[in-house]
This record gives C-alpha cells, structure tokens and sequence, in this order.
C-alpha cells in the first residue's frame, strides 16, 4: 500500500502524471484561446480598414467574430480558470466558519459542480453531433459560412472542466498533495 491513499486506487505517480496531463491541456487550450483574441482582432481591424478606405468589408465579419473567435475565446480555455481557482466566489457566510467546516463546503462544492459540468459537456455534445449531422452554417450577405464545428468547442470546454473538478475531488477526498502544475506537485 506504500505510495497509495487507502481511500483511492491511484498511487502518487499516477496522481501527478494526471496532474500534470490536465495542466498541459489546459496550456494548449489557452494558447487556441489566445490564437482566437488575436485572429479576432486582426479580422476586425481588417474589416474595418477595408470598410472605411476601400469600400470594401471583408464578407462573414459578424459570423466568423461571433460564431469562431469568441466561442474559442471563452469557452476552450474555462477549465484553466477552474484550475487556478479563479472563478467568482462569494464568501459572505462561508468566510466565518472553521477552517475544517470551510473545507468541507469547498469539497460539496466541487461535487455539485462537477455534476453540472458534467451534464453540460453531455448536453452540448449531442447538440454538437446534432448541428454537425445537420451540416448547421449561418448565411451571411449572399455566403453560407459553415458554424457547426464551433458547436463541440463547449463540451470540450465543459468535458476539461469536469476532469478538472474529479481530479480536485480525489485530491479532496484523498488529501493528496499532487496538484494540477507543470510538474504535477
């Protein structure tokens, strides 16, 4: 049993490589996320600039911004926020019971929503599969611009986010020290 929690079947190593696993994911979909506020911005300038001295917007603008960019933008890299603990959080009551009784509320916590993350990435996957059987684009000026491969950028998210959440509810159940980081302690 050396090396193991007796509440858990996962040894230390295990712990820290799905540590480390998660926090790498999280890296790339920030960097996606990142690639998309950059993309959005250039487009938009582009737009512009081609609308004001060419006469000439470039066609799909509003589409590509609403449908592409800001979906990656916001929810590809939501895990990440889990990760650092960055959520809002309000404290109002909380912040006047023991420490103890405040972990376990954090664990409850953890538990709750992870079950709704959970039901959110399953929810947004069939509506993903669905709008990719369904061929769904929006039709902007005289184009159709495909939009349904945007549509499983949510349950990647929200699926992240509830590997997120069970890793921190093993690590809360078991008091282990391995932590989400580049290193996994």
């Amino acid at each position: 049993m050396r090396g193991r929690c007796p509440l858990t079947p996962f040894g230390k190593a295990t712990m820290r490589k799905t540590g480390q696993f998660i926090y790498w994911v999280n890296r790339l979909l920030l960097v996606i996320g990142g690639v998309s506020v950059t993309l959005m911005m250039l487009h938009i300038t582009a737009d512009v600039a081609g609308r004001f001295l060419f006469n000439a917007p470039l066609a799909g603008t509003i589409t590509i911004v609403s449908h592409y960019y800001m979906i990656f933008a916001v929810f590809l890299p939501i895990a990440l926020a889990e990760e650092e603990n960055a959520h809002i959080s309000v404290e109002v009551f909380t912040e006047r019971f023991s420490p103890a009784v405040q972990h376990h509320i954090s664990g409850l916590t953890l538990m709750v929503s992870c079950a709704m993350t959970g039901v959110m990435a399953m929810r947004t996957w069939g509506e993903a599969v669905a709008q990719a059987i369904g061929n769904a684009s929006v039709v902007q000026g005289a184009k159709a611009i495909v939009v349904w491969p945007t549509y499983f950028a949510l349950p990647v998210g929200f699926g992240l986010m509830t590997i997120v959440l069970a890793f921190k509810i093993v690590l809360y159940l078991t008091a282990s020290t391995a932590r989400i980081s580049a290193t996994g302690e």
